[in-house]
């Protein structure tokens, strides 16, 4: 069952006094490597961005003495979820957007069910507001029990498909924890990376207090322009707006966002979540090669969560083997035996596997072999 804990010490901007690094994200895990290292602590898709897209983004360099004029990018936005203007914010990423939420809004009883992404609870306590934590259970599957979210709680933030977990909750489970006088803010930034985006909420507006979050960075290898938006009432979104810079959307930012929501670039994203889709199968497939790795419940992302008994001590060493993958236990939830690793194309998990299988039978030197 999922445990309903207090976070940290409940207090205000402590950012993970309990031994959590909730500003620990997968780009430390390559930051410094000069390029060497084969990247799969970080969940952008290989081999972007498309060569079209760089050719947009490079044309509207030449507007930029101007100031940033965001009107038909979230038009573009709106129609692509069938929502008024007035429903939709652009953002420089989601994590802006988390920032904001944090500013706008003074919630009573915020609650962030982990293990997922550690920025909201980051930006609450920042903010100077408690975080409520419900863990789901790794047993199940890291499954959503809306039944374990306290029914005071004002706001509430989830993930779907929840990164680090993959675990892809219903839309109807999801809409059961939205209330009268609740927040209820689902982070969708992997979405677009499941075929058909069975799961999401985006379009939907019969939902109270619902605060849908997308990112445009993972698909369209865009992590380095920030660029992202808001869907939600128009109340909400005012309020948010309210919080929000001027201009916080640059030029070629609002040029990628008009183009990667037009019917093309739909359609080139479902073509890509369908190639993940046969990519995860095939690393899933080749982890289950090791007896004693445990794949976390049924992945739906473009990564996946293991559970392996000396992950820490695998990590360094397949980083010495030319492989780079993200440490889990900065999530609230989890701990050392927890990796997560991005889904790439089958020659690199191949690759990886080869790797992986030397990174386990490597013994450490303080560890004496056993004599029979």
């Amino acid at each position: 069952m999922p445990t309903p804990t207090d976070g940290t010490d409940g207090t205000p901007g402590d950012g993970g006094a309990d031994g959590y690094d909730l500003r620990h994200h997968g780009d430390a895990e390559v930051r410094d490597d000069g390029g060497v290292l084969t990247d799969l602590a970080v969940n952008v898709r290989a081999g972007t961005p498309p060569a079209w897209l760089k050719a947009t983004i490079a044309a509207s360099l030449d507007g930029l003495a101007a100031y940033p004029d965001g009107r038909a990018a979230r038009a573009a936005v709106a129609r692509r979820h069938g929502r008024p203007v007035a429903e939709v914010l652009l953002t420089a990423g989601a994590a802006e957007a988390f920032v904001l939420l944090a500013r706008a809004f003074a919630p009573r009883h915020a609650v962030v069910v982990h293990p997922q992404f550690t920025e909201p609870e980051a930006a609450l306590r920042d903010a100077g507001h408690a975080v409520h934590r419900v863990v789901l259970d790794a047993a199940d599957g890291f499954r959503l029990d809306p039944a374990a979210v306290p029914e005071d709680a004002d706001f509430v933030v989830l993930g779907n498909p929840t990164n680090p977990t993959s675990a892809l909750h219903p839309s109807d489970v999801v809409a059961r924890l939205a209330r009268p006088g609740r927040t209820l803010v689902v982070d969708e930034a992997f979405m677009d990376a499941v075929p058909g985006e069975s799961a999401s909420l985006a379009a939907r507006r019969d939902v109270p207090g619902l605060v849908v979050l997308r990112s445009l960075t993972k698909t369209w290898g865009l992590a380095g322009l920030r660029i992202g938006y808001v869907l939600a009432g128009a109340e909400h979104i005012a309020l948010l707006e309210r919080a929000q810079p001027l201009w916080a959307v640059s030029s070629p930012g609002l040029a990628a966002i008009e183009a990667c929501v037009t019917p093309d670039a739909l359609a080139e994203a479902e073509r890509a979540a369908a190639e993940i889709a046969v990519c995860r199968a095939y690393l899933l497939a080749r982890l289950g090669e090791f007896d004693d790795l445990r794949v976390a419940g049924t992945p739906a992302g473009p990564f996946v969560l293991v559970e392996l008994p000396d992950a820490a001590a695998v990590r360094e060493r397949l980083r010495d083997l030319g492989f780079a993958v993200r440490r889990a236990d900065t999530f609230p939830g989890l701990g050392g035996r927890w990796l997560r690793i991005a889904v790439r194309d089958a020659a690199t998990t191949d690759a990886f596997v080869e790797a992986l299988t030397k990174a386990r039978s490597t013994r450490d030197p303080e560890v004496p072999e056993v004599s029979s």
